[in-house]
């Protein structure tokens, strides 16, 4: 049974024409498919079917400037507005629950963290850089918050590198940057390729080499600063697999003057922001983001829902996890311990890469007990 035919104002049917010799609307685009995504191939001159899935029959012309078309015509005509509609609607509703549902949990500490620490100056030109984690599609979306509530002017690009990913999380990163509305600007490295066969410390070698492009590829889009999505969770792990594992007292620092490209600087504003808060923020929005970007691991990270994996940091977030039911303030006090330091308690220390030991000005000073 034929489906019911409505008419259809020409100016929706943005790419269509009519034929003057046969007064069949035609694709403007000569001997192309109407649609590449749907199957859809409807030729003036071949006289061939609009849908080749539905087998509906093409248009037919009408008079006054109009054209009518079957039902099935109509929204397959309109697919592609639908979708950069529906994609819009995502966006803004992405956008909303920052503002609104998770504002204390993400956008107040973004902001805070960004006064505490004097992460942006007037007249930045800041990359945000994406790996296509829940972390740093978040920054990303508050970085355009916090634009729209600037108290300076600053100016921002969405940088993604791929360095070798597989080509379903290469897929993965560039439909979620268009479904939240990220203008992301992609450029790609060999690095999964050069370190593939380092056997001894493989992922230091490959954050490096990682960094270092970055740093190279925002400085030549103009920037001044690149912002990374390292979030509190990751601070306190940090500071902990230092000790246990570095035996050393460091900690992530929320900003960094670079070491090899003068006048840059490294921003980590997410650095008050709890993990637990991000991955309800993300679930709340029924988003799923890439989990792992090593090529080591990456195929597990397209099943498993948290990316998880054996690693020293899984090892110390389950750690942090077991304290904290005989001390819920457990995180809170790593994460001050370091803004705390009483040097006059401390063995020895170093200082721009001198090393300084308590027996220096021993003997200068009274005793203290």
């Amino acid at each position: 049974m034929p489906v019911p035919e409505k008419e259809l104002i020409a100016a929706d049917v943005l790419s269509l024409d009519t034929d003057t010799h046969t007064g069949e609307p035609f694709h403007t685009h000569i001997g192309e498919p109407f649609h590449a995504h749907t199957g859809a191939s409807f030729y003036a001159h071949t006289g061939g079917p609009f849908h080749a899935y539905t087998g509906q029959s093409g248009m037919s012309c009408a008079s006054k400037g109009r054209i009518r078309c079957s039902m099935d015509a109509k929204q397959f005509l309109r697919g592609d507005r639908l979708m950069e509609k529906t994609e819009m609607n995502q966006a803004a509703e992405i956008e909303k629950s920052i503002r609104k549902k998770f504002h204390k949990e993400l956008f107040s500490p973004f902001a805070r963290a960004v006064r505490d620490y004097e992460l942006i100056q007037e007249g930045d030109k800041i990359a945000v850089c994406i790996s296509g984690g829940k972390d740093s599609m978040l920054m990303a979306k508050l970085f355009q918050e916090l634009q729209k509530h600037r108290k300076v002017s600053f100016e921002l690009e969405f940088l993604v590198m791929d360095p070798g990913y597989l080509a379903a999380n290469r897929n993965m990163i560039e439909n979620n940057a268009a479904r939240m509305n990220l203008p992301i600007a992609v450029f790609e490295t060999d690095i999964f390729d050069a370190v593939y066969e380092i056997e001894k410390s493989p992922c230091y070698l490959c954050a490096r080499m990682r960094r270092g492009h970055l740093y190279h590829q925002a400085r030549e889009l103009g920037c001044n600063k690149i912002a990374l999505g390292h979030h509190y969770d990751d601070v306190i792990e940090t500071i902990l697999m230092g000790m246990l594992y570095g035996g050393q007292i460091q900690t992530m620092m929320p900003k960094l003057h670079s070491t090899n490209f003068p006048g840059m600087e490294l921003i980590r504003p997410m650095y008050y922001i709890r993990e637990a808060d991000i991955k309800r923020w993300r679930d709340y929005n029924g988003l799923k983001f890439l989990q792992c970007a090593c090529r080591f691991t990456e195929r597990c990270a397209l099943t498993d829902p948290e990316g998880r994996s054996e690693s020293k940091r899984l090892e110390i977030k389950n750690m942090i996890a077991e304290m904290k039911k005989n001390n819920p303030f457990v995180e809170g006090n790593i994460f001050k311990s370091v803004e705390n330091v009483n040097l006059s308690t401390i063995i020895a220390y170093k200082e721009e890469g001198v090393k300084h030991h308590f027996l220096e000005n021993y003997y200068d000073k009274p005793d203290g007990c």
